[in-house]
């Protein structure tokens, strides 16, 4: 006896695994239940998907059985197939959502410690012109390329810093020199 029973099931082109129970309900009944289910899917609602109850006689269950079960188990194969991708975008958000408040964090740590090195550099400049020693505070006073929030402070204190250099007669454009 040769049946294309597997090559039906094969045909309908579904992955999960399949349960069939066979019953004989009276003399010349079957109770046929199919469950079509896929263990790999991580959401615990697959355990809710019912089993496929088929009644009949061997001759109607052998001319209608993959007709009656073809749709129901597609509509299932698609349902496990939506669950799992939606458990994959899901967990991709939530890593996604990790990674962005890590960044912003990142961005806001970096940019504390800029300010730091901001202030602690304005500040040094402040002491070495106190002390009289306004070439070292020139020097002291962070690039604006840096700092571009303060570009315009670093140039202002740079300028205020350099008019108050003390002459040099060989560097100073404003010197003639003498013949």
């Amino acid at each position: 006896m040769e049946t294309n029973f597997f090559k039906s099931i094969h045909a309908l082109q579904v992955a999960g695994n399949w349960k069939i129970n066979i019953a004989k309900e009276e003399a010349d009944k079957l109770i046929v239940s199919v469950l079509f289910f896929n263990d790999t899917i991580g959401d615990d609602a697959r355990k809710k998907v019912p089993p496929i109850l088929l009644k009949g006689t061997a001759e109607e269950l052998d001319s209608g059985f993959f007709r009656a079960i073809r749709e129901p188990v597609q509509d299932t194969a698609q349902l496990f197939a939506n669950m799992e991708h939606f458990l994959k975008e899901k967990e991709q958000a939530k890593v996604s959502s990790q990674m962005e408040k890590d960044n912003v964090l990142k961005r806001d740590k970096e940019k504390t410690e800029l300010q730091k090195q901001y202030e602690s550099a304005m500040k040094k400049a402040d002491e070495l012109e106190t002390a009289g020693k306004f070439k070292e505070a020139w020097m002291k006073v962070p690039q604006a390329d840096l700092y571009p929030e303060y570009k315009d402070i670093i140039q202002s204190r740079k300028a205020e810093l350099s008019d108050k250099f003390p002459v040099d007669l060989f560097n100073d454009p404003n010197t003639s020199a003498p013949c």
